[in-house]
């Protein structure tokens, strides 16, 4: 009974921890700025509740182009990354682990290189190629991030469909292909859903890529930072607000897709 209300506390905590930004962001957005950023002890409490900062910070600024490049750009990431973690997840999946696990470490291992390190050259050949400030451009380069993670997922979704499912199949008469499009890929769609959700939610908020990709007509993240630094705070609370109602809805979608079999890539056989 002690251990259920420590552990019922600390969710409490760590809820309040992650939710109190959220909700200063809501004070922000909805509070008179008398309350809050003009003040040099802001309240905590909505005092004068008001939606002109929202009226105000969306009527003189160019909030519809950058949402609509972000929505593009987090799609496209999100189905390239699936057209390839798919038979990568696959493939690693049927072979021997002591191959298998090297090759997902090795992936992974990429990821934590900085992104300017790979930022930098990537812009200097996309800029030959004709995908400078393209969304194309952006969704390839940030795909580099995503593949890592989605492939890891596949690997254990696939490892954690039984194998004589496939193995009837094939006695049945089925190929490479129906077997994978009629018996494994419906089994695997909670995997596949939950990776596609990832690669977007990262896409949605990635900004290395995005400032040195798209630098001119960029996508939200950069357009937020770009008025919050320029001193444009309303604008910027605004668009941070709208920018976390989509992360807020996959979020709650994401959370019945992430369990454990999904994850175990490289610790199942």
């Amino acid at each position: 009974m002690k251990r259920n209300i420590l552990l019922y506390i600390g969710a409490i905590v760590v809820g309040i921890y992650f939710l109190f930004p959220l909700y200063v962001l809501v004070l922000l957005a909805f509070n008179s700025p008398k309350y809050t950023i003009l003040k040099l002890y802001p309240s905590l409490l909505l005092q004068a509740p008001t939606l002109n900062n929202l009226i105000v910070a969306l009527q003189g600024t160019a909030f519809i182009d950058p949402f609509i490049k972000s929505l593009e750009t987090a799609t496209l990431v999100g189905l390239i990354t699936i057209a390839l973690a798919v038979p990568a997840g696959y493939g690693l999946s049927r072979i021997p682990g002591r191959i298998a696990y090297p090759i997902l470490v090795l992936l992974l291992v990429t990821n934590m290189m900085p992104g300017i390190v790979i930022g930098i050259p990537i812009a200097v050949d996309f800029i030959k190629l004709g995908l400078y400030e393209t969304v194309i451009g952006l969704a390839l380069a940030q795909t580099l991030i995503t593949l890592p993670l989605a492939t890891f997922i596949m690997q254990g979704t696939f490892s954690a469909i039984p194998s004589d499912l496939e193995y009837q199949a094939r006695i049945d008469g089925a190929d490479l292909f129906h077997r994978l499009f009629s018996v494994l890929i419906p089994l695997a769609a909670p995997g596949i859903v939950a990776s596609f959700l990832i690669s977007w939610m990262f896409s949605w908020d990635e900004f290395t890529y995005a400032i040195l990709l798209m630098p001119y007509h960029s996508t939200l993240p950069v357009t937020i930072y770009i008025d919050v630094t320029r001193g444009n705070l309303l604008a910027g609370i605004a668009f941070s607000l709208v920018f976390t109602i989509p992360v807020i809805v996959l979020s709650y979608a994401l959370q019945k897709y992430l369990k454990g079999e999904y994850l175990a890539g490289g610790l199942k056989g």
